[in-house]
């Protein structure tokens, strides 16, 4: 049988990620912010913590004796090690999202927890549409040009399917302003994020094809005062490994109270 096609260009992502900036890096700080953040919510220590991340280098020095790994198809984590997992930044580009929870999973203890930061599916979503509407009115055609990013609701499933318990998926908005599309291109190279898609054409854009959509995005995405707006948004999955200790649901039907007295309300039986 053959093998499908990866989604991502692995070798082509890694270039990218060689030529980052680590000074422009705003994204993968953003969504380490947001890591710690949740951390000091949580009513519990950690004491073994492993962390996944596509640039490393961040993660220095952020949490003590942190077992830090780069992304790749095959983790570098011993099972049931860590009591807490960070998956930060890489699963947008994954190949197998699933696969790599469920590692970050199996690299858990017992009641660990698992923190994982990706991109999600609104991220960039005016640069698509600006980029679309070009190329169609310039060839007629259209290529992928910006990665398709999962949903929220698409990204809480994968938690499940990873064998995590508690699994909870909700989004951080971030809307950034740039003094044009071309300024916004620029910074995503420079945070290594633009296209590895292995489907994406291997030649130079047309330069028609970007003037119009640079200026179909100016008109269309306007800044307050000036420039263009760009949204990025950052999924949060939150689950546990299984334990026997944690909240289970109750059966259908083994409710100790009504629901309408809980409420103080009265209680309408519908009609068949």
């Amino acid at each position: 049988m053959t093998q499908p096609t990866p989604l991502t260009d692995l070798r082509a992502l890694a270039r990218h990620r060689a030529r980052a900036d680590m000074s422009a890096l705003f994204l993968q700080e953003a969504a380490r912010d947001e890591v710690q953040d949740r951390l000091v919510m949580v009513n519990k220590s950690f004491s073994s913590v492993g962390i996944v991340a596509a640039f490393p280098q961040l993660w220095q020095g952020q949490v003590d004796g942190a077992h830090i790994v780069t992304e790749q198809e095959t983790l570098n984590l011993p099972q049931e090690t860590h009591d807490l997992m960070v998956h930060s930044m890489g699963l947008h580009w994954a190949n197998d999202p699933v696969g790599q929870l469920i590692q970050c999973r199996r690299a858990l203890k017992a009641d660990g927890l698992l923190l994982a930061v990706a991109l999600g599916g609104q991220t960039l979503h005016e640069l698509r549409a600006c980029l679309a509407e070009a190329e169609v009115s310039e060839t007629g055609g259209l290529s992928p040009r910006v990665a398709p990013m999962a949903e929220v609701r698409d990204l809480g499933a994968l938690l499940q399917r990873a064998g995590l318990a508690l699994p909870v998926a909700d989004t951080v908005p971030l809307r950034v302003r740039y003094q044009s599309m071309w300024h916004l291109m620029r910074d995503l190279r420079t945070m290594g994020e633009t296209n590895a898609l292995n489907a994406r054409h291997r030649t130079t854009t047309r330069p028609g094809i970007l003037k119009r959509a640079a200026d179909i995005y100016a008109a269309s995405y306007p800044g307050d005062d000036g420039g263009i707006f760009a949204t990025f948004e950052l999924i949060v999955l939150t689950g546990w490994a299984p334990d026997a200790s944690q909240q289970k649901p109750l059966r259908p039907g083994a409710a100790q109270a009504r629901l309408a007295d809980a409420l103080k309300t009265d209680e309408t039986s519908l009609p068949d």
